[in-house]
């Protein structure tokens, strides 16, 4: 199983981080050990001083494929889930600086938690699905699928081109605006739409 992630996949997300909103996608990939599962607490690791939160939909993938034609993506995911893509953005930022790979900032164990995965099709529109996070009782990021940059079947045809898709593989989608340092101490909720799929400390 691997963990592909889609950078700056909302248009403000990535103005907030002062990045160029991207012509393509921008692809990047977390190992399994990354994958934190059935809302286990989160271990703020010592190696960086701002870890941010960053809410994403998540797809699983449900058959091998690829060179997958964009018009038939969408038979390629049943479910979807809630996931955070942990960032050590310290670390990115020296890295992007250097025009460095960003894996050390992204790929750190249990930087990817996920969710309970849901059936799409109770959704009557993907493309209108809400998501929010709450840290503290406080909501941080909120999101709407019809902002996406890049649709879901454009991830997965683009992906497939490069690397070959198989049944259980993971696509983190892209996250909205307003990610934020997180502390000890903690907690963070995750909703789709009026459902709670993550609810974690951090510690």
């Amino acid at each position: 199983m691997k963990i592909i992630a889609i950078g700056r996949n909302y248009a403000e997300h990535a103005k907030e981080l002062n990045n160029p909103v991207p012509s393509v996608p921008v692809i990047f990939m977390k190992p399994d050990t990354a994958l934190l599962k059935d809302n286990k607490p989160f271990y703020h690791p010592e190696f960086s001083q701002d870890v941010h939160h960053e809410i994403e939909i998540v797809l699983k993938v449900s058959k091998e494929g690829k060179h997958i034609s964009e018009k038939f993506a969408a038979n390629y995911f049943e479910e979807v889930a809630l996931g955070i893509d942990f960032t050590a953005r310290d670390i990115q930022t020296k890295h992007k600086e250097k025009g460095l790979p960003w894996e050390l900032a992204k790929a750190f164990d249990s930087s990817a938690p996920v969710s309970n995965f849901v059936p799409k099709a109770q959704f009557a529109n993907i493309y209108n699905i809400n998501f929010k996070l709450n840290v503290n009782g406080e909501t941080k990021q909120q999101g709407n699928t019809k902002d996406l940059l890049f649709s879901f079947e454009r991830i997965i045809a683009f992906v497939s081109q490069y690397v070959t898709l198989k049944k259980g593989d993971l696509i983190f989608t892209g996250t909205p605006q307003g990610v934020a340092k997180v502390n000890i101490g903690d907690r963070l909720e995750g909703f789709l739409e009026e459902e709670k799929l993550l609810d974690f400390y951090v510690k």
